[in-house]
């Protein structure tokens, strides 16, 4: 299983955006759904040993996950539905259980830390970041977790957490990634065992 934790610093925690103004008016939620697209699709099918996880405000996760995903289009405006739907539900979400939203769609309570915890038990937390080591000296992980931040970088306590809990901080290259373009990377880098096999 593949995750991808990415860190919506301005992204909505309620359903009562538009989905005409997700670069705007729904705090670059823009972001977070082309991060979605990214992790999963491929030409004609999808990944389904994928997880993704969208932390917003640091107070709900929507978690999508590829093993039973459903109604996921490769597109911005139909991903930001799924997750407005998703905020819609927020009442049901009680504590860190999760709410089924969507198929394969689901929403909990709960910040980063309680889901980088959840998400790194029996997985190789990896830090995708710029001061990181190049990743052709990494060994790839067999159940990586990935962590991104969106259009902001990491605030002070997100990187202190990382920095205790990431097993590897890498970079993808010499210039810095959108972090949906780093998640294609992170993929090709995964799929070719470390750009070795083609």
């Amino acid at each position: 299983m593949r995750q991808f934790i990415v860190l919506g610093h301005e992204a909505p925690t309620s359903d009562d955006f538009a989905l005409d103004d997700i670069a705007g008016g729904a705090g670059r939620l823009d972001v977070l759904c082309r991060c979605v697209t990214s992790a999963f699709f491929l030409s004609h099918d999808i990944r389904e040993a994928v997880r993704v996880h969208l932390v917003l405000r640091d107070e709900f996760t929507v978690t999508f996950d590829g093993r039973t995903l459903r109604r996921l289009n490769p597109d911005e405006r139909s991903t930001a539905a799924l997750v407005r739907n998703a905020l819609a539900e927020r009442e049901e979400a009680i504590g860190h259980q999760p709410v089924e939203t969507s198929p394969g769609v689901s929403l909990t309570r709960r910040g980063f830390e309680p889901t980088l915890d959840d998400a790194a038990r029996g997985g190789t937390v990896v830090q995708l970041h710029e001061d990181g080591d190049p990743v052709v000296d990494v060994e790839p992980p067999e159940n990586p977790v990935f962590v991104l931040s969106d259009h902001d970088d990491f605030a002070e306590r997100e990187a202190d957490l990382l920095a205790e809990t990431a097993d590897e901080r890498v970079r993808l290259g010499p210039e810095r990634l959108h972090a949906d373009h780093a998640i294609t990377v992170a993929h090709n880098y995964l799929d070719t065992d470390g750009f070795e096999r083609y």
